[in-house]
């Protein structure tokens, strides 16, 4: 069997869970078929049965607004990586910005379509700032892919339920396939050059964030929650590529303000290399992933392979990662307003999340003890092998249904 995946995404052009994904998810597939990803940017790769090629951009002639430059590039690397013809027995899109690639492929080669859903614009309506009327079409191109694919894979039991409510599409199209997590990587690893690299005091504990400054992370929520948090650690937020230049702004003015109200807030602007992450995750007390949606948040996975526990908002697919009382603390959040795009009662859950992480925090025993229990329960749960094996069992089940 030969798959072709396209995505946005991919080394070293990863900013989110879905290029995480794919990195890890195809590197596993290439062990049990051929391989051939085609992804936005310069890449070229041949090991094996894994095959990269990198899509690049013509911006010449793009005479709309900026906003809307990411929809007509998508586009344009959709219909290129089509007409680049293929002799792949399925097709796997990643994200809205690959769904057209994927609909020329299955139209026009008469492939099967498969399609991971990581998340869905109709959740995330504060897109709009960013896309402007590039949202409507993000929205119609989603829809149209999901109803269209012959097998729709969730990353968590959430995600399949939001599917099945906002599309129109037979259940048994839908399958639940988790995130996973390379176990030989992601594992405890101190380096205290890191934390000296960044201005980071390492005779200090700190708590850590990690994500895009983005209304979904949530990080807005947690800035704010600083002033309720117990003196005596180091608050580290590792937070990069904005989603506009106003959450930007709005980002830098709401840090300022802490970093004057409390010492030791730390703010890492850029997003860092796993061989920086992964001791920031290892030396953290505790990882907090404020998020106001979430399909299934791969990075409270990373936290917990490096024997961090967690405090997490009890959204999406997230209380199918973090166990509330064993591996974590979970922080209710209450049903989004439609703008700003926050919680009904956004203080309350500041200071809930700020209740959760004193917790944690005043009790080391409990803090170890929770660490221990996320990292077995990672190994146990989400390894990258045997997610792969799914969705390669999926993959057959599709090619013989079609040919049935």
């Amino acid at each position: 069997m030969k798959a072709l995946l396209l995505t946005n995404e991919y080394p070293p052009h990863v900013y989110g869970g879905a290029g995480v994904h794919v990195d890890y998810l195809s590197r596993e597939l290439a062990r049990l078929m051929e391989i051939d990803i085609r992804c936005f940017g310069e890449q070229s790769l041949h090991e094996g049965d894994l095959t990269v090629q990198g899509f690049g951009l013509s911006q010449e002639g793009f005479g709309c607004s900026k906003a809307l430059w990411p929809v007509f590039a998508s586009v344009q690397r959709d219909a290129a990586m089509a007409a680049a013809g293929t002799d792949a027995d399925l097709v796997h899109v990643h994200t809205w910005y690959t769904h057209l690639g994927g609909i020329f492929v299955k139209l026009n080669y008469s492939l099967p379509l498969v399609l991971t859903v990581h998340s869905l614009e109709p959740l995330r309506p504060w897109k709009r700032e960013q896309l402007g009327g590039g949202y409507d079409f993000s929205v119609w191109v989603e829809k149209t892919a999901i109803e269209m694919a012959d097998a729709v894979i969730a990353v968590s039991e959430s995600t399949k339920a939001d599917v099945l409510r906002l599309f129109d599409i037979d259940p048994s199209r839908v399958h639940v396939i988790h995130n996973g997590i390379d176990l030989a990587e992601y594992r405890e690893i101190e380096d205290q050059a890191v934390l000296e690299r960044h201005g980071i005091d390492p005779a200090r504990p700190y708590i850590l964030f990690v994500g895009r400054i983005t209304r979904q992370k949530g990080i807005i929520h947690l800035v704010r929650a600083l002033r309720h948090l117990d003196p005596g650690f180091q608050v580290v937020l590792c937070a990069g590529a904005p989603d506009t230049p106003e959450i930007a702004e709005e980002m830098k003015t709401a840090v300022a303000e802490a970093q004057a109200a409390r010492p030791g807030v730390v703010w890492i602007e850029q997003m860092l290399s796993r061989s920086e992450i992964i001791p920031l995750y290892s030396m953290a007390e505790v990882f907090v992933c404020p998020s106001i949606y979430e399909p299934f948040g791969i990075i409270n996975l990373e936290a917990m392979a490096c024997g961090t526990p967690v405090v997490a908002s009890a959204v999406g697919g997230i209380p199918e990662v973090v166990v509330h009382g064993k591996t974590g603390l979970l922080v209710p959040v209450e049903q989004m307003t439609e703008a700003p795009f926050e919680p009904v009662h956004a203080e309350k859950f500041s200071f809930d999340v700020a209740s959760a992480v004193n917790k944690l925090m005043g009790d080391e025993v409990l803090r170890r003890k929770m660490g221990a229990a996320a990292r077995k329960r990672v190994e146990v749960e989400f390894s990258w092998e045997a997610i792969a094996r799914k969705t390669a069992d999926l993959y057959s089940s599709v090619c013989e249904s079609r040919k049935s």
